[in-house]
Formats: C-alpha cells, sequence, structure tokens
C-alpha cells in the first residue's frame, strides 16, 4: 500500500471520484484505490449501473471483468454511452485468460485495459493514466459540492463541524455546516447506529465503506464513506439508487382475467410445482359511492381501480403475472418465478396507484387499502391460497382498527400522565426453591376515566403514537420508585424492578439520569433492578453496554427483559452486562408441550447460567410448568401461580403468608 501512496492520484484532480464496479474483488479494490486517495463509488451488481454511473459524477469507470467476462462486457456495453458522453474513460481489468477476446472489450466500449497478474502500483497506475485521457478530453470530474444536485459531506474532527452539499443540506432541512448532533439528529434511527459503523471501521483502520440506507420519502440510498487523507476527518457521498430507465425495456404487462380464469391459471402453474405468490387486494368506501351515486358509477370506480393495478403490476412483474376481480371489491393478483422483493414492489405500487382519489361525475372518491399476501406451492390449490389471503386482508382489517383505536387514545397521554392516571402495580417474584417473595416488577395500568382499566401494552401503544414513549417511560419509573420507597418495613426487604425501552437506553445521558432518578426518590439503589425489554431493538449495542456498566457500577443491577421475543437475543447476552435473564412468558408455557419445546426453554436456561445469570421464568401460572422449570434449574418465577399484578395493601396481605 506505500506503493500506491507513492504514485498518487490525478495531478489536476483534488479528491478524484473514481465508479467501480467489481463482481468478485469490490471491497478489495474499493480499499486498495481509497487508501491511493480516489473517493470511491462500488458496486457488485450490473444492475442500473449506467445510471449509478451518472450520479457518482465520476469522470472514470473501471470494470473488474476478472473471473466474469461475459458480465463484463455486458457492463462495458452499458457503460460506453455515459462515459463518452462525460467524456470520460473506461477501464477494464482482464483475467490473463482473457486477452484473446481484446477486441470484444474494445468493441464495447473499453478505453483502456489491464491484464492480470497485476501489482497494486500497476493498478493505480492504470487509473492514473485513465485520468489523464479524461484531462486531455476536456471533459471530467468537478468539484462534488459544486455539481448541481450532489449528495455530499465531508467531516473535520477538529472542529466536530460537517460541511454539507447545498442539495444534501436542502433534503435534510440542515444548514450547510451542521454539528455532529444535528446531523444525526436529521437522518433516521438505523441510519445513524450504521453510519456510526461505518466510522468505528473507518477509524479502525479500512480506508473506506459503504452502507444502504432507506430515506423516507426519499428512497433507498447508499452512503460511501473514507477517510480523508489530507485532513484529520472524512469525506462521503451519497447516492441515490435510481433505476436506469434507458437500459431496459418495460415488460410487457401481467394478463387480466375473471375469477374463473385467474383461478385455472394459479392451479396450472402449482400443478406444474412452480412457487406462487398471491395478493388479494380489498378495497372500502365502494359500497358508499354505490349508495350515494349508483351501483353505475361505483363499477365505473372498480373498472378504473383494476386499470390502475394492472399499470402498477406491470413494471415489478410483467408477464409472469395475472389479475382478476374476485368477490365484490376485491382483487387478485397471482404471480410465479418472481422474488418476494418484486412482489413487495408491486403490492407497493398498487397501495401507491390506489390511494390516488378517483373522480366520478363531480365527486371526488377515496378508497382505503387492505392487502394480504401469502406464498404457495405445490400440494395447494388456488381456492386455498385465496382462502389465506382473505384472512391475511382479514388480519390486516384488525391491525388497522387497532391503529385507529391507538391514535384516539394517543390524544389522551398527556392527560393522563398530568392527572396522574397511571396506576403502579407490584408482581411478586418468586424464589423458587423455598417459595419466598424476593421482589416485585412495577406494571403500569391506565385508569382511563371513561374506558376503564387499559393495560400496558395499549398504554405505551399510544404513547408511541403520540411521540410519547421516552416521558411515559420516565413519568412510570418516577411513580414506581416514589412509591416503594415508602414501602412498610414489612416490604423493606424486597427488591424492585422497572423497565426501561431500548429508546430510553439510546439517549447518551440515560444512566446518569436514571440514577439521579433513583436516588431523589429515596429508594436504595442495590436493591433495583433495571430490566430492558428485548422486544426493542437497540441499535448502537457498544453504546449501550457502556450506559449499563454504569448502571451496575453505581450498584443496580440489570436484566433483559421478555427473552425470546425480541430481535437480538444473542446478541444482547453477547454484548450487554447482564445479572438477570427473564424468559417471555410463551417459552415457560411451553416448557408443558413436546419434548422440542422443553429442549429449547432447558437451552435457554443452560446458556443463561453458563454466562453466570439468574433466570427469572415470567408467565408462571400451573405447578406443573413450576415443577419442570426447577428441574432445569430455574431460580426465580413471577405468574397468575403466585399472584397477579398486585396494588400496595394485596401485596402487603401477601407478602407475611409467603414469608
Amino acid at each position: 500500500m506505500g506503493q500506491m501512496g507513492a504514485v498518487g492520484t490525478s495531478q489536476g484532480i483534488a479528491n478524484p471520484m473514481l465508479f467501480l464496479l467489481s463482481f468478485r474483488q469490490r471491497d478489495e479494490l474499493s480499499n486498495l484505490y481509497a487508501k491511493a486517495g480516489w473517493q470511491v463509488i462500488a458496486a457488485r451488481r450490473r444492475d442500473g449501473v449506467a445510471q449509478r454511473f451518472r450520479t457518482s459524477g465520476a469522470p472514470v469507470a473501471v470494470v473488474d471483468a476478472r473471473g466474469a467476462l461475459e458480465d463484463g462486457l455486458a457492463a462495458l456495453a452499458d457503460l460506453a454511452a455515459p462515459v463518452s458522453d462525460a467524456p470520460g474513460a473506461l477501464l477494464a481489468l482482464l483475467s490473463k485468460g482473457d486477452a484473446a477476446r481484446l477486441d470484444d472489450v474494445l468493441a464495447a466500449g473499453a478505453t483502456h485495459f489491464l491484464v492480470s497478474p497485476v501489482t497494486e502500483i500497476e493498478l493505480a497506475q492504470a487509473v492514473r493514466f485513465a485520468f489523464r485521457h479524461v484531462e486531455r478530453l476536456g471533459g471530467g470530474w468537478r468539484d462534488l459540492d459544486g455539481r448541481a444536485g450532489a449528495l455530499a459531506w465531508s467531516y473535520d474532527r477538529a472542529s466536530d463541524r460537517h460541511r454539507l452539499s447545498p442539495a444534501l443540506a436542502s433534503m435534510l432541512h440542515l444548514d450547510l455546516a451542521p454539528t455532529t448532533h444535528a446531523l444525526l439528529g436529521a437522518l433516521p434511527k438505523s441510519a445513524r447506529a450504521s453510519l456510526r459503523a461505518a466510522r468505528r471501521s473507518l477509524d479502525e483502520g479500512r480506508p473506506a465503506v459503504a452502507f444502504a440506507q432507506t430515506v423516507p420519502g426519499q428512497g433507498r440510498m447508499v452512503v460511501h464513506l473514507q477517510r480523508d487523507l489530507h485532513e484529520s476527518g472524512m469525506r462521503a457521498l451519497v447516492e441515490p439508487l435510481v433505476a436506469d430507465s434507458g437500459a431496459v425495456p418495460a415488460p410487457a404487462g401481467p394478463e387480466v382475467r375473471d375469477l374463473a380464469g385467474a383461478t385455472a391459471w394459479i392451479d396450472g402453474r402449482l400443478g406444474a410445482g412452480h412457487r406462487v405468490s398471491l395478493s388479494l387486494v380489498a378495497l372500502s368506501g365502494v359500497e358508499a359511492i354505490n349508495r350515494d351515486l349508483g351501483r353505475e358509477a361505483g363499477d365505473w370506480l372498480l373498472r378504473a381501480a383494476l386499470r390502475r393495478i394492472e399499470t402498477a403490476v406491470g413494471e415489478p412483474l410483467g408477464r409472469r403475472a395475472v389479475i382478476a376481480r374476485a368477490e365484490g371489491a376485491e382483487f387478485l393478483i397471482g404471480a410465479f418465478g418472481v422474488a418476494d422483493a418484486q412482489m413487495q414492489r408491486a403490492d407497493a405500487a398498487v397501495r401507491q396507484a390506489l390511494a390516488r382519489p378517483f373522480v366520478t361525475g363531480e365527486q371526488v372518491a377515496r378508497l382505503s387499502t387492505r392487502t394480504g399476501h401469502v406464498t404457495g406451492a405445490g400440494g395447494e390449490t388456488a381456492a386455498q391460497l385465496l382462502q389465506r389471503a382473505r384472512s391475511a386482508v382479514d388480519a390486516a382489517e384488525g391491525d388497522r382498527r387497532r391503529r385507529e383505536e391507538l391514535d384516539g387514545l394517543a390524544l389522551d397521554i398527556p392527560q393522563a400522565i398530568e392527572r396522574d392516571e397511571v396506576e403502579i402495580l407490584f408482581q411478586p417474584q418468586v424464589a423458587i426453591g423455598g417459595g419466598r417473595i424476593v421482589g416485585v416488577e412495577a406494571l403500569a395500568r391506565w385508569r382511563h376515566p371513561t374506558l376503564g382499566e387499559i393495560g400496558a401494552e395499549a398504554l405505551f401503544g399510544a404513547a408511541e403514537r403520540a411521540g410519547l414513549s421516552v416521558v411515559l417511560s420516565e413519568h412510570v419509573q418516577r411513580c414506581a420508585l416514589r412509591r416503594a420507597a415508602r414501602w412498610p418495613e414489612s416490604l423493606a426487604h424486597l427488591r424492585l424492578s422497572i423497565n426501561v425501552t431500548a429508546e430510553d437506553v439510546a439517549n447518551p445521558g440515560f444512566a446518569d439520569l436514571l440514577l439521579e432518578r433513583v436516588d431523589a426518590s429515596g429508594f436504595p439503589r442495590n436493591r433495583l433492578t433495571v430490566e430492558i425489554t428485548e422486544s426493542g431493538l437497540i441499535e448502537d449495542l457498544g453504546e449501550a453496554s457502556g450506559l449499563l456498566a454504569e448502571l451496575r457500577t453505581g450498584g443496580c443491577r440489570v436484566a433483559i427483559d421478555d427473552f425470546g421475543t425480541g430481535y437480538s437475543s444473542l446478541a444482547y447476552l453477547k454484548a450487554l452486562p447482564l445479572d438477570y435473564l427473564k424468559i417471555d412468558k410463551s417459552l415457560t408455557q411451553d416448557i408443558t408441550g413436546s419434548p422440542r419445546d422443553r429442549v429449547v426453554v432447558r437451552g435457554v436456561i443452560d446458556m443463561a447460567r453458563s454466562l453466570g445469570l439468574a433466570v427469572v421464568a415470567e408467565g408462571v401460572e400451573t405447578e406443573e410448568q413450576l415443577d419442570l422449570l426447577a428441574k432445569e434449574g430455574c431460580q426465580f418465577f413471577q405468574g397468575y401461580l403466585c399472584a397477579e399484578p398486585l396494588a400496595l395493601p394485596a401485596l402487603e396481605a401477601l407478602v407475611p403468608a409467603a414469608a
């Protein structure tokens, strides 16, 4: 690599852009060229390569065809026109055995070539000569920030400031020189985590790294990040992944049949052993059109909806799909031999098309859409697939109604907190050996003034819809700590477990704030357990580990709640400093099922104990469950076998009896 540094980049261009397509060695070449000082935009697949090159603004494209000559020739042909238009240079990297095909390589559009085996310095020199070629043509790269529409930024460690291109600043609604905090705040959560991981890779010595993200309202993008060799910072280019509209002609549209024809088509594909995807689209609102404007207007509306579906499905699925009117205001979309991603794009395109208003006469009609998607193969019939799709539509309707209910409850969350309508109950935690109550978990219930008691799941779901999850979580923690601090002497030996969410832990000041909250309440730190619900995704496990370690240093204990239901169970166990593992009630209740179910629970308990963690089983309801858990080595349990969540008087009455 030192040799490459001696070669340097093109003399006439500062921080030059380089576009690289390598089917087998993308990362190796990308790092190699980044260390030599080029800003590399790298791809591994040929899809949309011409448009990606145009978007990159690079004057030179490198196609690494070694070991993939035919794909390389096709990519060279795709790039020939946009490279010529730049004007730019197109360098082909070839295997020794491909030298006999040089005429084909040049005919495909390559302006330069290099045949392996080659050294790193020769790879760098070949690109340098290609840049010289571009300079002689008088074309090529202009300053990235000056190129219209460029999405780019640079970062200087000394000042901890970013410099954004005008287009990126406009897209993120930031000024041109935001702080790190402001930039991260403008990104989706998943993008923040990916950016942190990419920065760590650069700090560990990698010269360049790229990651893909979906940006709401902007689509799929790739962030190309690399160290700035001339300054103490880094540079990045954000590349929108858009289809190359001129590369491939649009496929022929799907077949449109009646329901009988469509089911026969699906049965034929299933009978031939094909994997068939089926989506059922149900429209709501047509009945009102029939009532107000007559059935003729309703029929016109359904025909218009069918035309929109046909257009939306055509691009992602083409002739591998069939469309039909099903029953009432339902439409069937069947496809075979397509990837799940294609079917998902088709479903999304259909929903978007049907979301636009329909104009019938002088009336404007808006329809709501529910979609059920299933997949079947040989051994299933079209009728069975359709029935499963209807069940999926019904489930979607249930989810929609639940979201609407939560939206209604979300409006009441501020007053629930202000008026202290959130009640704290305590569920006992029992030592299996001896049956003594050793602690309690604080659980929230909402005493709604008109709807009555509302459980924790709906309470926190409504808070999330209102954007008040953290506020509610902190309120519940304060209430639980304050009430536990006033427990009578008979309860003074009990541990208290409070719940925190992944969103709580994502706050960099979380540990200090929580310890301040504990101290202000008067409850002793050494009797507190902080339970992180495992159904929430912690994006930065390294940062979370440090925060939880601060809590343990401060005297608290840490547990993973609902283990076995969430995103990253094993990753959490490996990365986080823990004292307890709480088995979710679904696993607890499986222990009396099949031998395989019991093996799974046994494995979880054995794994936890091997890591030095105590195990608490949630949701224990029967003596049989408790007996089997004891035999597998579980130390603690909570559940209705001992008691439901209790108010303070009931807890006081129970503890002496069990002590």
